[in-house]
């Protein structure tokens, strides 16, 4: 199998994988925000194979969740690609130059910053949109409900990805996938 064959089966792996995640551990937490844990398995599939995979593979599985499970139609498939590729395109970058443990560290930790900050800025420019609510509304919501969020939602995927990196590289390797 050429390179191309083993790098385009494992991104198709990495998509089914993650929206198995999103399948079975949804969980609703406040307003319409539910955790789940897909950009774990995303930043994984960015730290293994770049940035670009895991935007693809975060616009791949975004798009199934619109067509199967999504509540909130286009701007929730928008709202997902934003937040995904925001977390694990960060964490890939930066550990694609810092390629050691600590650079996964590093890009991880970033890439959860970087999720929270931008999160907070299209929540203020979506939500009302989505929720019909006035946008001064919105803005007394971001730092008692969409802080709050995104920063636990950041946190458990950051987590989730530096448990989760070994086994399935392992995992991959052993498929001759890597």
């Amino acid at each position: 199998m050429n390179s191309k064959t083993k790098k385009l089966t494992t991104a198709g792996m990495l998509c089914a994988l993650a929206y198995g995640a999103t399948l079975i551990g949804r969980i609703p937490i406040v307003l319409f925000l539910k955790y789940d844990p897909k950009d774990s398995i995303i930043a994984i599939g960015g730290l293994l194979l770049g940035p670009l995979t895991s935007f693809a593979v975060a616009l791949i599985v975004s798009l199934a969740e619109m067509f199967t499970i999504s509540e909130t139609g286009i701007l929730g498939f928008l709202m997902n690609v934003i937040s995904s590729s925001s977390f694990a395109c960060t964490a890939a970058l930066i550990y694609k130059k810092k390629t050691r443990r600590s650079g996964a560290m590093i890009g991880l930790f970033c890439g959860w910053g970087s999720m929270v900050l931008i999160m907070l800025l299209w929540n203020y420019l979506i939500t009302p949109v989505y929720m019909g609510y006035p946008r001064e509304a919105v803005a007394e919501l971001l730092i008692p409900v969409f802080l709050p969020f995104n920063l636990m939602k950041g946190g458990l995927n950051a987590a989730f990805a530096m448990i989760l990196y070994k086994p399935v590289v392992t995992a991959f390797r052993y498929a001759h996938l890597l």
